[in-house]
């Protein structure tokens, strides 16, 4: 049976924060207003049947909104019922993308004792965190952030650090690799953003351009050169050593086809991909069908193959076989078009330009 993972969203879009720039706040509509949590019935069934689907190692990545909000016994109903679940030899594994408001010491025993990988959303040093990544009353979040990781340092959690990058952070190549070295946070990954506003169609102001992203992640690169490849670990750096050393990515933007998850929400409804949850390509509900018969069926495999339907202009890119097309997501930021070069198109290209020499030397050594 062919191999598929886990996006959860056991709380919804529901989050203890206010970023202005999120773009799954607006999934509140899809699902009505108020409270939106998984229950114990989804959860199992969630569990049982993808333990079942019998594959060697699965994962199981938790997300939002914010998924600590589903509290700490939450998660640990998920791992008795991984267990109760669990073939004779099988694998599984849980990451945890978080803000990490939540996370105490009780928390942070637990996230180390079951092994969860733990990914936490900071935008850099407090001046540029602080701007979008507020709580509920404006406030900033930063000094907590710094709290939830140190209480993971404390109790040896694995983490990483997701910065995402916006009008005001993108400018600061420099400050934010310093920053992140002096706290010596050894695990990267930098998302760039791109959001249309939904009442005029218009790119958010909080975006990015494609020449800002290309200029920020050349420098990363120079400054992640000189420090040592080995010494830090950038996920869009790593997927393209992947793609030289083996021949496939291991971020799904720049992979052939998007087939390698599924997204299921709070009530069992189940997604082509979170930036997709929307009812043109909701695949189904698990208490109602099969888990595999939704994850690789002819709906979600509609989904993977428009991946392949690129224009001309990707048609005759050197870089075509590094990137596949780009993100569907920034594909038709400025259309409806699935054929349509990726918004990013242009910093892909720059950022090839500058880098793919030195990687493949990179991979040589590697």
């Amino acid at each position: 049976m062919q191999y598929f993972t886990l996006l959860i969203k056991p709380a919804g879009p529901d989050c203890n924060l206010k970023c202005r720039y999120c773009f799954y706040a607006g999934k509140t509509g899809l699902f009505g207003p108020g409270r939106h949590r998984m229950n114990d019935e989804v959860l199992e069934r969630l569990v049982g049947d993808y333990m079942g689907q019998g594959f060697a190692q699965g994962h199981f990545a938790w997300q939002g909104g914010e998924p600590t909000l589903m509290g700490l016994e939450f998660y640990q109903k998920v791992v008795e019922l991984q267990e109760v679940y669990a073939g004779e030899g099988q694998v599984v594994g849980n990451s945890l993308q978080t803000n990490a408001i939540l996370l105490d010491e009780r928390w942070c025993e637990f996230l180390h004792e079951h092994n969860f990988l733990v990914g936490i959303s900071l935008d850099g040093p407090q001046k540029y965190h602080d701007h979008y990544r507020q709580d509920h009353v404006g406030g900033g979040t930063f000094e907590r952030v710094m709290q939830g990781i140190d209480n993971c340092r404390k109790h040896k959690v694995e983490f990483n650090i997701l910065v995402l990058l916006n009008d005001k952070n993108v400018a600061a190549p420099d400050e934010l690799f310093d920053f992140f070295i002096e706290n010596d946070f050894k695990y990267l990954q930098f998302i760039p953003c791109v959001e249309r506003d939904a009442q005029t169609g218009e790119i958010t102001d909080y975006s990015i351009t494609p020449k800002q992203y290309g200029d920020f992640m050349c420098r990363i690169f120079d400054r992640w050169q000189e420090i040592g490849p080995r010494q830090l670990s950038i996920r869009m750096f790593d997927s393209i050593l992947a793609r030289l050393l083996r021949g496939e990515h291991t971020v799904c933007k720049f992979r052939r086809r998007c087939n390698e998850y599924v997204v299921v929400e709070h009530n069992g409804d189940v997604f082509s991909c979170d930036f997709f949850v929307e009812d043109r390509w909701r695949l189904g509900n698990i208490m109602e069908t099969p888990l595999a018969e939704l994850a690789l069926g002819k709906r979600k495999d509609e989904f993977a193959r428009l991946k392949r339907k690129i224009g001309n202009k990707c048609t005759v890119c050197r870089y075509g076989t590094y990137c596949h097309g780009g993100c569907l997501k920034d594909r038709i930021i400025l259309s409806d078009d699935y054929s349509c070069p990726d918004y990013f198109c242009e910093s892909y290209q720059q950022f090839f330009d500058h880098t793919l020499p030195r990687f493949q030397i990179l991979a040589g050594e590697l």
